[in-house]
Parts: C-alpha cells; sequence; structure tokens
C-alpha cells in the first residue's frame, strides 16, 4: 500500500498562526482534520480530543488558545503542542492527538493517505 496525495486547500487559506478545521471523505470514511500553521511549517491532526473523543474548537477554525501557542480543545481546555500534539495540560495530560502527514505541494497543502 502506498500514500498518495490529497489537496486540501491554497497555503494562502491558512496564515501563518492560525488553524483550520477541514472535513472529507476518504473511500466512504469521513476525516476531520485540524490544521495549523505555525513557525513557517503546517501541521495537521485528527480532530478528536483523546480525552472524550469530541471535536476540538469552539468556534468555526479557532483551535488556538488565546496567546497562539497550543491547541486547545474547547470541552475542558486541554493544552495541545502543536509540533507534535502532546497533551501538557487536562484531563488527557500525557495523551497526543493522532497525527496527519502533510505536504505542501505548488502552494497547496494537501495530506498523504494510505491507499
Amino acid at each position: 500500500m502506498t500514500d498518495h496525495w490529497i489537496a486540501l486547500f491554497p497555503l494562502t487559506e491558512l496564515p501563518a498562526d492560525s488553524s483550520k478545521g477541514f472535513d472529507l471523505e476518504i473511500n466512504d470514511k469521513k476525516l476531520e482534520l485540524v490544521l495549523v500553521h505555525k513557525e513557517g511549517k503546517v501541521v495537521a491532526y485528527h480532530n478528536s480530543c483523546p480525552h472524550l473523543g469530541i471535536r476540538l474548537e469552539w468556534q468555526p477554525d479557532q483551535f488556538l488558545d488565546a496567546d497562539g501557542y497550543f491547541i486547545q480543545c474547547s470541552t475542558h481546555a486541554a493544552l495541545f503542542t502543536i509540533h507534535d500534539g502532546y497533551c501538557i495540560s487536562g484531563p488527557c495530560s500525557g495523551r497526543s492527538l493522532k497525527a496527519v502527514a502533510v505536504e505542501i505541494r505548488d502552494g497547496v497543502i494537501g495530506i498523504l493517505a494510505g491507499g
């Protein structure tokens, strides 16, 4: 099985220091993502808190804490480091968000999916 690249949206739609939710369907399976553009890098995770399995954002595309340093769960305020999704505070401390491989091609953000 090889990974294939799936285009999501132009990098210009995710300015530096911002976050964005994106839902798509792959092989009849819904995939809910959170993408963050921080320090010149784009990362993606499944939009699911490891504590209760619920979506992370408190408003559309609002995943970051007030200072923009962490991904924050809207329900119990768990904080996750942006670079690796590791929970440093909250009811799921020590657990991590599930990462999704990101690749930017010709100014378009995409994910690598098995297939």
